[in-house]
């Protein structure tokens, strides 16, 4: 049923993914499917943003976050699991309703840590991403 599974990650709170990455290892044997693992970087190319930062800085930026996101998933995925790493930068909903688009993803497992208040007020990227992707969305709660 679901071939193509997308598991957003923060990098920097990984913590808040541990239920959800042992539900898409789940997924993933039950349907031979592939894990695409995703970070989303702060969108440090726009205009404004970009003129504090040396060219390079992206570059660099990019480099740091893959290495990292590589070790995350040696360390937390069997190697029969089939995944791939994916960095985007800008906004994290908008970014991974575009990755699930482009890639034809079957099911997007998103770790959430949001109060209602919060949600309530503020909205989250996990309430965006329920009301406007392309296919299923499991929200795993931490």
């Amino acid at each position: 049923m679901f071939k193509k599974i997308l598991l957003p990650i923060d990098l920097q709170e990984t913590h808040l993914a541990t239920k959800a990455v042992r539900i898409a290892i789940d997924e993933a044997r039950k349907h031979d499917a592939k894990i695409n693992i995703m970070t989303v970087m702060p969108g440090f190319s726009m205009p404004l943003v970009a003129t504090f930062f040396p060219d390079n800085a992206m570059k660099k930026a990019v480099k740091g976050i893959g290495i990292e996101l590589k070790r995350y998933i040696a360390a937390n995925f069997p190697e029969e699991i089939k995944t791939k790493p994916i960095i985007t930068e800008g906004n994290p909903s908008e970014m991974i309703l575009k990755e699930a688009k482009e890639r034809d993803i079957d099911l997007i497992i998103i770790p959430s840590h949001t109060k209602e208040m919060e949600q309530l007020f503020l909205g989250s990227c996990a309430a965006k991403i329920v009301d406007q992707a392309p296919c299923t969305v499991m929200v795993i709660k931490g």
